[in-house]
This record gives structure tokens, C-alpha cells and sequence, in this order.
């Protein structure tokens, strides 16, 4: 059985140059630190013309690993921080399957023990 992070961003006014130029600064950065070669990073769809207001969305598949799983959520989360920072006044919407995750003004997209690495080691990470 699979997991998913889901992802979407939409506002009516559609991004500026320079908020276009920071998604580009965001993946770039992204997939030049992202830890695995072998495993789904942040994956960005195609705009879809029949949604105008949608700024971005995508999603990415979570590794069965447990121990691979937190450091890419991980590293996923972060991007998308960044994401819903670059481009402000956008709804976003953030799931892994069914459960939300939750935006925070100051740490912004995380979960409890994610960083933890105790939990991480434990579970076989790095």
C-alpha cells in the first residue's frame, strides 16, 4: 500500500515574474538537496487551463521505508514551506491521503516528531 503528500495552491490572480521565478529558485533547490536518487521528490503537475486559479499542484509518492519516509516528507515539507511563502495569498491545501497537515505561521509545514532523530534512527533512517 502506497502514500502520498498531496499538493495544491490556488489564488485568482495568477503569479507574478518574480513569484514564477521563485517557484523555479524553490524546485531547483529542492531537487539539487533532495537525499535520494532512487525515491519521488516534489513533483509539480502541469497547469491545468480548466483551472485558472490553480497556481501549482502535484504530489509525491512516500518511499515504504519507514526510514526514508520522515527525511523525504521531510525535505518535501520544507520545499513547500518555502512554496506557500514565495506565493503569497494563495489557498493551500496539504495532505498526506487523508490526513491534513497543518500550517504554521513560524515553522510552517511540519509534523510531530518528524525532526525527531531518535525517531528517525530508530526507524532505520540516516
Amino acid at each position: 500500500m502506497s502514500v502520498s503528500l498531496y499538493y495544491r495552491a490556488r489564488r485568482a490572480l495568477p503569479p507574478t515574474e518574480a513569484e514564477s521565478a521563485e517557484v523555479e529558485r524553490v524546485v531547483a533547490a529542492h531537487l539539487a538537496a533532495f537525499p535520494y536518487d532512487d525515491q519521488e521528490c516534489l513533483t509539480l503537475y502541469d497547469r491545468n487551463a480548466d483551472e485558472p486559479d490553480e497556481l501549482l499542484a502535484g504530489s509525491t509518492k512516500m518511499p515504504l521505508d519507514p526510514g526514508r519516509m520522515l527525511p523525504v516528507l521531510a525535505a518535501v515539507l520544507d520545499s513547500l514551506t518555502e512554496l506557500r511563502r514565495a506565493l503569497p495569498e494563495a489557498d493551500w491545501h496539504v495532505h498526506l491521503d487523508d490526513l491534513d497537515i497543518p500550517w504554521d505561521e513560524e515553522r510552517g509545514y511540519d509534523l510531530p516528531g518528524l525532526r525527531d532523530p531518535g525517531l528517525v534512527a530508530e526507524l532505520g533512517g540516516p
